[in-house]
């Protein structure tokens, strides 16, 4: 809501630029003449050249959406730019310059027709307007835009847009409505214009330099969001109700109202059914894949590239390990059923903020041996285009491009081959291969011992923490000394050490510190990443107090030793024997890793 109030008020302020004034005088005398002739043509004209304007705007700053790191340091570069314009007021008109000159000739000529106004000289003047409020806009509309596009383009920029546009319509209204009265109250007023804008400039430079020093990496961390607005809840919410799965143990992505982006415990448990014999019938059709922000180890396809083929979106996250675990046996079908007609898509649609990073997914991709493509699905453009609420969620479209079967979660295996292998007959396809792949998988990988889970997906940030067991709440966004529980329940939590609480993750202020939780599990795992520096992070695990020994996971040897390279899903704790209820806590002896979410298998 306060970017929206802002977006409208800089709409507002951008009558009160110098550059502005040489073109009202020829609006104001449009202010007496019929509204259709005159009015409504200006107004057209000059709402073409601002969109045609915001759209280059918005095109340009849409590569944030697909850069990686270094791209969001370009953006804010450029937020500090127009920051800078907004305080020197010379610097933007200079830039402005050949804009507004064109414009200036163009209200001119317009206005050489004798009579009274037509059509044509009017929107001609709309134009001019527009050449003339635009380059205006500049500075703020172009901090709009590059703070949208760091979380790229969705109903939020939508929103800020038209805040903006109608800040902008209500004072060409007031100058269309008042004429001179208006014209001579902002020159007095000019100043006061400057100052605020000026100001705005010199707190978006505060805002700029507070991200660059890592002083709010909440603000960073939120970009892995997508807004959306109260109705597309209600919508989604009452949409899920009537289409409930039908998988037992499948878990519903909820959706934060204020983000947009799949929120809550998210990732589908193993879901188990029988599949003798599969009734398929049309589910729809396949949405539009146009929405990704780039592909991975293909071309970008399209439903028309994909007609007469058997297709399966596999939709997933890398640190996911749900999605994980039914890795192996989506790489298997790939490779299975590739020569009889199958195409195997992954679309990747990010959970945390650094599943974004393009270059992070690349290199997943690579270490997890997947050869088909990957759709990068950073603004959840083909998740809502399925109305998809699971990760993983798998879909099966026919030859003609009608999807005819869907399984959410782990499991089923043998039932979605049966459905691949009945897609493929029908397709005409001859010879298709009979039996079921056996996928041996390891690490991370290995199924789940289900029977023994007795421990939820738990998150670290404030957002969505559960059962945090240390004395006094978690403190949001400011660092705090914890002291770790003496003796949690089962699936209590807690912290020890100097850490800070973001929205989705905590970070490690001073070493030590520790991280404590009393599981029931065989396996577990917690999503980690180094330090904003990207220095590896030592880390040491103990069980019940103990060195793990042959309890360590893939990420730790037996004295509970390892460290944090990179930003993924560690395996810090496998039981080799019999399973039970146990103490974990995981120390770390430098400073500055993030912990996102433990999970358990």
């Amino acid at each position: 809501m306060f970017l929206l109030i802002l977006a409208y008020l800089g709409g507002l302020l951008t009558i009160l630029s110098p550059c502005i004034l040489p073109v009202l005088p020829f609006v104001f005398a449009r202010s007496g003449e019929p509204f259709r002739r005159s009015g409504l043509p200006l107004l057209c004209g000059m709402a073409l050249t601002f969109a045609l304007v915001a759209t280059l705007a918005a095109v340009g700053g849409g590569w944030v959406v697909q850069a990686n790191q270094y791209g969001r340091w370009l953006a804010m570069a450029l937020m500090a730019f127009f920051a800078i314009t907004l305080l020197f007021p010379h610097l933007a008109e200079r830039l402005t310059q050949p804009l507004v000159a064109a414009g200036d000739r163009l209200s001119r000529s317009a206005q050489r027709h004798d009579g009274s106004p037509s059509v044509r000289s009017s929107f001609v003047l709309g134009i001019a307007t527009g050449l003339l409020w635009a380059p205006c806009a500049g500075p703020i509309l172009g901090l709009i835009l590059t703070g949208a596009a760091l979380q790229g383009a969705n109903i939020g920029t939508t929103l800020l847009l038209l805040a903006y546009a109608a800040g902008a319509a209500t004072s060409l209204a007031g100058a269309l409505l008042v004429g001179g009265k208006l014209f001579n109250a902002m020159k007095r007023n000019l100043g006061t214009g400057q100052w605020l804008r000026r100001g705005l400039g010199g707190a978006m430079l505060v805002g700029v330099g507070a991200i660059a020093l890592g002083l709010d990496t909440g603000v960073l961390t939120r970009v892995s969001t997508v807004a959306t607005s109260g109705i597309e809840q209600k919508l989604l919410d009452s949409l899920t109700a009537k289409n409930a799965p039908e998988q037992n143990g499948a878990m519903m992505a909820a959706v934060n109202s204020e983000a947009g982006q799949p929120a809550g415990s998210m990732m589908a448990m193993a879901a188990k059914t029988g599949a003798a014999e599969r009734a398929l019938p049309v589910e729809g059709t396949l949405p539009d894949l146009s929405g990704a922000v780039q592909w991975l180890n293909s071309a970008p396809l399209s439903a028309a590239d994909l007609k007469g083929k058997v297709v399966l979106i596999d939709f997933w996250t890398y640190s996911c390990i749900n999605c994980l675990r039914s890795l192996p046996y989506v790489n298997a079908w790939a490779q299975k059923y590739h020569d009889q007609g199958l195409v195997v898509i992954g679309v990747h649609a990010p959970e945390f903020a650094f599943e974004r990073d393009i270059d992070n997914v690349r290199q997943a991709v690579a270490k997890l041996g997947i050869q088909y493509p990957v759709a990068i699905d950073n603004n959840y453009a083909i998740w809502r285009g399925f109305n998809n609420q699971y990760w993983p969620a798998h879909y099966f479209i026919d030859a003609q491009g009608r999807v005819r079967y869907h399984h959410f979660g782990e499991g089923d295996y043998e039932g979605s081959e049966q459905v691949i292998q009945q897609l493929l007959k029908e397709a005409g396809h001859q010879n298709v291969s009979g039996g079921m792949v056996s996928a041996q998988a390891q690490g991370v990988m290995q199924a789940a011992d289900e029977a023994e889970v007795k421990s939820p997906e738990t998150y670290l940030g404030y957002d969505r923490a559960e059962n945090f067991a240390s004395p006094g709440d978690q403190v949001a966004d400011h660092s705090k000394n914890y002291a770790a529980p003496t003796q949690p329940a089962l699936n209590q939590w807690g912290l020890d050490g100097q850490w800070t609480a973001h929205a989705e993750q905590v970070t490690l202020n001073q070493a030590p510190g520790q991280v404590v939780y009393r599981f029931h599990a065989r396996d577990l795992h917690l999503v980690l990443g180094p330090g904003t520096d990207g220095k590896p992070v030592r880390f040491k695990v103990r069980i019940d107090g103990a060195l793990p020994g042959a309890n360590h996971g893939t990420d730790t040897n037996a004295n509970g030793e390892g460290r944090v390279t990179e930003q993924r899903l560690y395996q810090l704790v496998r039981q080799a024997g019999d399973v039970g209820e146990h103490t974990f806590s995981i120390e770390f002896l430098d400073p500055g890793v993030q912990a996102y979410a433990f999970t358990f298998g």
